[in-house]
């Protein structure tokens, strides 16, 4: 028994229960936020009292907020009705979320939370005494930590893909054949996102990015680009809108989860917010230093004290959901994009990019230029010259219109179209004598 095993146990189980309410208060969030961007209050009945009288009294004001709703819809999930259609898959229709929720949930396990810890020597009944030692406030040390995380979250995909299968149903199916080949496209440019930057830091170590970026500056502001492609990547991988066509409800009804309830759209729904949490902690990692926080004593990796420790945990789990927040607001703000757009904006744009930034890397580090206001020129100059070939590019013109006679793009021979309503048509509701029309309005 070792002071890292305890301070591991003890973070898994803070960080899943932590993880666990933060998603049932972020789709409370989403609720929210979509509700003050549509000119809406949103949820604001529920309480904690769930209105009994006993209970108003303890939690009155709570339901101004409706701060109890996340609460009224778990037990509203537990109590419906457990509904499988007929001809689905009785197996892989109940593992499919579970093998959703499961990567979601150890995702994180190598996230280095609180950086390192010099624990106290104290005793335990059964084991003796533990000795001081100076461990890593995360559920796993380990030396693969960005591996691991790569690996973890490709895992994701095969549960959407299994359910919309295993629904026997059509529109499940084709949001299941959706994800699988989303999952493919942007996973591609996501790895070399990341590869441009390990390439910088010269290593896989969650911990050792932190450090590096707490000495030469946050990878944000050395490469934009790379963070600019990894965030969105990191809504497509998570089926976040603008890229959520794997749950289009105007085209697949639901997408892959159009056949579940109950608990089993839960875990779904869960998994949505978790993978979208474990994402977000991801790209604070990588891109935004981490725990750490400039001119902030107590958040350098020097500091390993108990008040320390506790204040880069609040900062970094801060950072992971203030970028879900910012995705929410994506997705409020930026409408779907088509199913073939979607695609185009892999193959065409994002992995193009991303391959000549990773070599652009490469060059900078063989010549020794990884400072970075150095990196950042070479992202510049990136930008400007795909934004400058951008409107020369050959195109093709998808979904062109096609005449239909006697349509305002396509009138009859002799007639005038006139799109706007004219003055006739108010006198007609007004009882009046319409006047006679030498124009057609269509």
């Amino acid at each position: 028994m070792t002071a890292q095993f305890i301070v591991s146990a003890t973070v898994i189980l803070i960080v899943i229960h932590l993880i666990l309410v933060s998603v049932a208060y972020l789709v409370y969030a989403e609720r929210k936020v979509s509700a003050y961007i549509q000119d809406r209050i949103g949820p604001n009945r529920v309480g904690f009292d769930f209105g009994l009288p006993a209970l108003q009294k303890l939690f009155r004001g709570f339901g101004f907020w409706g701060l109890g709703q996340p609460l009224a819809d778990g037990i509203k999930f537990l109590l419906k009705e457990d509904y499988k259609p007929r001809g689905a898959d009785p197996a892989l229709f109940t593992f499919a979320p579970i093998a959703v929720i499961i990567p979601a949930l150890i995702g994180w396990a190598v996230i280095p939370w609180g950086g390192y810890w010099v624990t106290p020597e104290f005793s335990l009944p059964f084991f003796g005494t533990i000795e001081s030692e100076k461990v890593l406030v995360g559920a796993a040390n380990i030396n693969i930590g960005v591996v691991y995380l790569l690996a973890v979250a490709s895992l994701g995909v095969y549960g959407v893909a299994l359910g919309g299968w295993a629904s026997n149903n059509k529109y499940s199916f084709l949001g299941g054949l959706r994800a699988t080949a989303g999952m493919i496209s942007y996973e591609i440019p996501m790895g070399l996102s990341l590869l441009a930057i390990l390439l910088v830091a010269g290593t896989v170590v969650p911990q050792r990015l932190i450090e590096i970026q707490v000495q030469d500056g946050w990878f944000v502001v050395a490469q934009p680009l790379a963070a600019l492609l990894f965030l969105v990547c990191m809504l497509a991988e998570a089926n976040r809108a603008p890229f959520d066509n794997a749950e289009a409800e105007q085209e697949l009804v639901g997408g892959f989860h159009t056949e579940y309830s109950s608990m089993r759209f839960a875990l779904y729904f869960l998994a949505e917010y978790g993978h979208l949490l474990t994402s977000a902690a991801f790209l604070a990692l990588v891109f935004l230093g981490g725990y750490h926080l400039p001119f902030i004593a107590l958040t350098d990796p020097a500091a390993t004290g108990l008040l320390a420790m506790l204040t880069k945990f609040t900062v970094f789990f801060a950072k992971a959901i203030g970028i879900v927040l910012f995705a929410i607001v994506i997705r409020w703000t930026v409408p779907r994009i088509r199913w073939d757009q979607v695609m185009k904006l892999a193959w065409n744009d994002l992995i193009p990019v991303s391959i000549v930034l990773v070599v652009l890397t490469s060059a900078m580090v063989y010549q020794g230029w990884t400072a970075w206001w150095q990196l950042l020129v070479m992202n510049a100059a990136l930008g400007f010259v795909v934004m400058a070939i951008q409107p020369v590019l050959p195109k093709q013109r998808l979904n062109r219109r096609v005449p239909l006679r006697g349509s305002r793009f396509s009138p009859l021979e002799g007639e005038v179209v006139q799109a706007a309503a004219s003055p006739t048509h108010a006198a007609d509701d007004l009882g009046a004598v319409p006047q006679e029309r030498e124009t057609v309005g269509v």
